[in-house]
This record gives C-alpha cells, structure tokens and sequence, in this order.
C-alpha cells in the first residue's frame, strides 16, 4: 500500500521520481467508472469461487475468517480508527454492526458450500433488495416484489436438489446483510469517515476467531492455507474496495448500486468458469428477475448500492 521506488524510476514534468502507487493510480483512475465496479464485481466473486475450492481443504468458518482478517487490517491502517470519545450507545451499535458483519460473511461462506454460488448469492441477494423496496413508497415498488419473488420460486423449478440448509444459510446472509444495511447507517452517524467500519471489521474478526480456530484446528499453522485464504481476502476485500472507492468519486450512487446489481450473475458465471456449477435454464431466468428487481428497486429508492462500503471495506458478498 506504501510507494515502493524502482531503479529506473520514471520522472514526471517536475522531474520527481514516480512511485509505483502513483503509476497504478494514475492507471485506475484512466479507466472508466463503470469498468471499475465491473472489475470490482468480477474480483469479489472470483475470491468467493476459490474461496469454495479452498473448502476442500480448510472449512468455510476459516476462510471467512481470514477473508476478514485481510480487510481488517487494510481498514485499520487506511483509517486508524479513534478509540475514544465515543458513548456506550456508540459501542453498542458499532458491536451490532460487527456482528451483523461476521454474521453475514459466515452464512454465505456456508450456503455455498453446499449450494453453487450463484444461487446462494441471488438468494442472499434478497436483503438488500427488500431494504431498498422498504426505503421507497412508490407502488412500482411491488412490482419489484414480485419479480424477486417469482426469480426465487424459479430457483427450484426443475431442481429438486438443492439442499435446503445451504438455502436456509443464504436466507440467513439475506436478513444479516439487511440487518446490515440499517446498521451500516447508524454507524455513519456516530462514528466518522469509515472509523466505525473499521472498528466493525475489528469486532466480526474478533467474534470468528474461536469459530476458524475450532474447525481448522492445526490446519491454520499450515502458511501456504493461510496465505491462499488471505488471497481470498484480498480478491473479495481488498481490490474491490479500492475499485469501488475510486468509481464512487466518478459515478451517480444510483448508477452503483444498479451496476452492482449484477452480482448474482457474476456469481452464476464465476461459478461457471472456475468451479463447473452451470445453471438451468429455468435458474438463469431466476439470476435475471432478482438482477431486474433489485436494478429497478435500487433506481427507484436512489440506494447507493446494495454492497456500498460492507462488501468492499468488509464483507461480499459472495
């Protein structure tokens, strides 16, 4: 994250040296915004794809945990968060918002392992979509619904295999990210900047660890585990968060939030490519009725995103 200087290090018009991180800067912020979120997107669900290869060998409880454990540190070093001045409400809250995180990231971690990812993060999809549909009046809204509702009944259509506790933890993440979500605004109004997700990120750390220590046992001293599982760290936390960041200053929130939107797609074709998970026709038809429904709940609401800072900073999804 710090400038590293090279030997032939090239010079601007002032003839000061040019560090590698004002290169890459200068790189990212060449591209358009919309590129950026779709790098984003493609990053968090690759990260979740090897994530689940990684289950084969260390449990999802691990992984999540040293998924969080990545964003935690960027985020403490990034923002250097403030320990004092704040109420025991304060800490309440930010607590709640910590474990609405681990929470959420621990639930989808499990889905997936036992359903393909772009089920699980259509289904998890659900939360967002109905704090969004909550945050407007309008009765187009029930519009959204409704197609929500039909692309999860088309879910099972002609698949009677899925097992229902993977469904039953994706719903689980669904009501965590929501939980989430309302948080997430809480939090930004007692705490500044990203102060209170980091400290958030801190508390989801802390509250997993007996949980990866207790599945994966010895199998966390094992360095070349632990350092594929902060890979998965730095594809679903890291790169998306500086992505993100850098197309927010660029780009209406609503244009966000809809483009995020296509995650459950992503995550169907992530799932595709990297983990041979192909979906029915009847279940691509299910991705496309949440991806409409929450692109046109998150247009009519003006929602930021249905990620915003908690998958980037934090969590996912996926």
């Amino acid at each position: 994250m710090y400038p590293v200087e090279l030997e032939s290090r090239p010079r601007g018009n002032d003839g000061t040296p040019t560090s590698v991180r004002a290169l890459t800067q200068d790189m990212v912020e060449r591209l358009p915004p919309a590129w950026l979120v779709l790098g984003s997107i493609a990053s968090v669900q690759s990260g979740a794809a090897v994530a689940k290869i990684l289950f084969e060998v260390l449990p999802p409880g691990a992984v999540v945990w040293l998924r969080l454990l990545t964003s935690m540190v960027l985020l403490v070093l990034v923002v250097r968060p403030a320990v004092r001045g704040h109420s025991r409400t304060d800490w309440l809250v930010v607590l709640g918002f910590g474990a609405s995180l681990a929470l959420m990231n621990w639930a989808i971690y499990q889905s997936f392992a036992r359903i393909p990812l772009g089920i699980a993060v259509t289904i998890e999809f659900l939360g967002p979509l109905l704090i969004a549909v909550l945050g407007s009046r309008r009765r187009l809204d029930l519009v959204w619904v409704v197609l929500a509702g039909v692309g999860v009944t088309l879910l099972g259509w002609d698949n009677g295999e899925l097992d229902p506790v993977g469904v039953a933890f994706a719903l689980l993440a669904a009501a965590a990210w929501a939980s989430y979500i309302l948080l997430s605004a809480a939090t930004g109004q007692r705490f500044a900047g990203m102060s209170g997700l980091a400290l958030a990120s801190m508390v989801g750390a802390a509250g997993l660890a007996p949980v990866a220590v207790a599945e994966a046992g010895a199998a966390l001293l094992d360095w070349r585990l632990v350092a594929v599982g902060l890979a998965v760290g730095v594809l679903s936390s890291v790169i998306p968060y500086t992505l993100e960041l850098q197309a927010l200053r660029r780009m209406p929130p609503r244009v966000f939030g809809i483009l995020m939107s296509l995650q459950p797609a992503a995550a169907a074709l992530a799932g595709m490519v990297l983990l041979g998970e192909f979906l029915t026709p009847w279940q691509w038809l299910a991705v496309g009725c949440v991806i409409a429904a929450s692109a046109g709940a998150t247009r009519a609401s003006g929602a930021p995103g249905s990620r915003g800072a908690g998958r980037s900073g934090a969590k996912p999804s996926g």
